[in-house]
């Protein structure tokens, strides 16, 4: 038995489907792309983030007349932002993957079903590359910049206040901050499952703001005994609280909650801590960088997006430069494995490209696949499931109150194209360029400055 898992839409059991949204002229391309898919999680994504956090899947085969019912009965319940993607139907091809919004059957010995909270993080670092050419793109993460320009194109109607170097900075105040952020405002950022079922993420007009007393209603079985830590008139905000703390311990543990000690703390980013755009309170960043657990999920994570040490600005360069070879000799391309296939020869040239540019295509190549494995890094998501369980259960959260068993996977975790580095190029600019002019203009509330000293002239109408 299977649930058939399309992008947004899962229909609970103990494994899913995930379908190709595009279409091929071949059943024969079809297979190979979506067999690359597997091969690139397995011998790329795999070695890189750890064995315990990917699953990797199989292609399977489908009736064609089965695929296309599915296709008419999800797409009128996928939400509207979706409804341009359509389900590939002419292959027959999908990949089957564990479903990870469950936990195994042996955990469910409590009557409250699994809750999944699928995060996808972004970026955790500013980049510290020299071909940086505008100096707001050391001060300032990508996804804070990318908020305005996604609100000037009405892609989002709010902007969020998550910053992404708040979740991975190890510090718990400054992830607790984060969490709350994804809270008030999840965009595509953030979604909660219960027993399956999606129960929280942006509304799909993206004008109403996710109702956050349907989700402590939720929760509140969860943590039965939050009433207690707050007063009567702010029970929510206990739940919410514990809730961020489960979330918090899932994120900073090794994967082993037997070992005893501290877990050896790892420094990965070699820019600034903090972001200049996060909400954060500039006094408490004074603690500096508190540092991830060397095991934890977003080190993991954090670790294979700093493969991307040149930024797009350095990258497309050097992508030029590939291309000008391949134009000169188109036959190089399946030497170089510019679509493939991702094995272990790959992956050594991800590991093993020279720190030093030698003027090489071998060198340019490198660069471009690790560019590649990065971005898939952060543009990936983090799924936590948990459930109540017993003292005697293994993997649990390091709480005392209540006690859960856990699972951490990462998922979507696709090859990004090598086609579309221009156009990564080009929307880096883009989301410069508008950041720096939305800071140009003075907002409101900056033309009157408290304790200022003020004139008003008043005109005959």
């Amino acid at each position: 038995q299977c649930c058939w898992f399309v992008r947004d839409m899962t229909f609970p059991d103990q494994c899913q489907l995930i379908f190709l949204r595009f279409s091929y002229q071949t059943a024969e391309q079809a297979f190979r792309h979506i067999l690359n898919m597997v091969d690139y999680s397995k011998y790329v994504m795999k070695p890189l983030l750890g064995e315990k956090y990917v699953h990797s899947g199989e292609v399977v085969k489908l009736p064609l007349n089965f695929v296309r019912q599915l296709s008419l009965k999800v797409q009128q319940e996928r939400p509207e932002l979706r409804c341009d993607k359509v389900m590939d139907t002419f292959s027959g091809c999908g990949l089957c993957l564990p479903n990870l919004t469950q936990l195994p059957l042996y955990h469910l010995r409590d009557h409250r079903p699994p809750i999944c909270v699928e995060i996808k993080p972004k970026c955790g670092f500013l980049p510290f590359s020299r071909h940086i050419t505008k100096e707001c793109k050391r001060k300032v993460c990508r996804f804070c910049m990318h908020q305005h320009y996604k609100a000037t194109n009405g892609k989002w109607k709010r902007l969020s206040r998550y910053c992404p170097l708040n979740l991975f900075s190890g510090s718990k105040q400054r992830m607790y901050v984060a969490l709350k952020n994804l809270l008030e405002e999840p965009q595509n950022n953030l979604k909660i499952f219960k027993g399956g079922e999606l129960i929280f993420s942006c509304k799909d007009d993206a004008k109403q703001q996710p109702e956050l007393n349907d989700l402590i209603q939720h929760l509140r079985p969860y943590f039965p005994h939050s009433n207690g830590i707050y007063n009567s008139q702010q029970p929510g905000k206990a739940v919410l609280n514990e809730f961020i703390q489960v979330i918090c311990s899932a994120l900073l543990s090794g994967g082993d909650s037997n070992r005893s000690g501290e877990p050896r703390k790892v420094h990965l980013s070699e820019s600034r801590p903090h972001c200049e755009a996060s909400p954060f309170p500039r006094d408490l960043l004074r603690n500096g960088n508190h540092g991830l657990p060397k095991d934890s999920v977003l080190a993991k994570v954090l670790q294979v997006q700093m493969l991307d040490n040149l930024d797009i600005e350095g990258i497309y360069p050097l992508y030029k430069r590939v291309e000008q070879y391949l134009e000169e000799f188109p036959k190089e391309r399946n030497r170089l494995q510019i679509d493939g296939p991702y094995n272990e020869s790959f992956m050594d040239t991800v590991k093993n490209c020279p720190t030093e540019d030698d003027g090489s295509v071998e060198y340019a190549v490198g660069k471009v696949h690790q560019y590649r494995v990065a971005m898939t890094a952060k543009d990936c998501s983090i799924m936590i499931t948990f459930a109540p369980c017993e003292e005697d259960e293994e993997h649990q959260l390091n709480l005392e109150k209540p006690r859960f068993t856990y699972s951490i996977s990462i998922l979507d975790l696709d090859p990004k194209p090598y086609e579309g580095i221009p156009h990564q190029y080009k929307l880096d600019t883009k989301i410069v360029n508008y950041y720096l002019r939305s800071m140009q203009a003075p907002p409101p509330s900056s033309l009157y400055k408290e304790r200022q000293e003020c004139t008003l002239l008043f005109h005959a109408v």
